[in-house]
């Protein structure tokens, strides 16, 4: 597991429910942060001043945006970039170095992925949920891998209890994109989008993604798109 990984997951299990301010800033609005957060396109949720999960998973984002320890806490040194003049935002960041043409670039320090064009331009981008100890970083292709489809538009997991829409190949023998799974029952998903981008959740090896992001990586792998994956934490 990436260290960054492990550093996020303790943290987060200590920080319980509540968005967690340094000392120094106690006494700061919540509600002011979740504005910044959300001006930043971060998904802090509603700016009630109600610092919970949501607001949290947002401060999360915006540290591995920035490349910095992803606590989820409000230190001096996230809300100095947070306020800077320069931050990067959680919903446009640049791609990962280290590769080139068209592809899709998973980064599992970042919880994130890009589509990108073969002139380095991005059609899409956003957070993902996954587990690094199932999917080794490298490069990867879309396509049919063990004698299995290349894309599910319906697919179930082993249970059958489970849907997972837009399943999208890329690594033997069942790991591809798909839209968090949904319970087949009620078609809700199993948890929210806004733990997208953060380490709140695990896959069993497969990449989790909105209902948007897989119709739109859906669209854009075709058989020996590129499929690259990085540790890295920034750029």
């Amino acid at each position: 597991m990436h260290p960054l990984r492990r550093t996020a997951v303790a943290l987060l299990a200590l920080a319980a429910t509540v968005l967690v301010a340094s000392p120094g800033h106690a006494g700061e609005g919540v509600q002011k942060a979740q504005r910044r957060l959300n001006a930043l396109g971060c998904n802090a949720g509603p700016a009630d001043g109600k610092g919970g999960t949501w607001t949290r998973t947002a401060v999360i984002r915006f540290q591995a945006a920035n490349d910095l320890a992803q606590n989820g806490r409000l230190s001096d040194r996230t809300r100095t970039r947070m306020y800077g003049d320069a931050p990067v935002r959680c919903d446009r960041r640049p791609v990962p170095r280290g590769s080139s043409g068209r592809r899709i670039v998973i980064s599992q320090g970042q919880n994130y992925v890009w589509l990108v064009r073969a002139d380095g331009s991005v059609v899409a981008q956003g957070g993902i949920v996954d587990n690094p100890r199932y999917l080794g970083t490298g490069t990867y292709t879309s396509g049919s891998k063990c004698g299995r489809a290349a894309k599910i538009r319906n697919n179930t997991d082993a249970s059958g209890r489970l849907r997972l829409h837009d399943f999208t190949r890329f690594a033997p023998c069942g790991i591809g994109f798909h839209q968090i799974p949904q319970y087949r029952s009620t078609l809700a998903q199993i948890h929210p989008d806004h733990l997208l981008g953060t380490n709140e959740r695990e896959s069993h090896g497969c990449i989790r993604v909105s209902r948007r992001m897989a119709d739109r990586i859906w669209d854009f792998a075709s058989t020996g798109t590129k499929v690259v994956v990085t540790a890295q934490p920034g750029t």
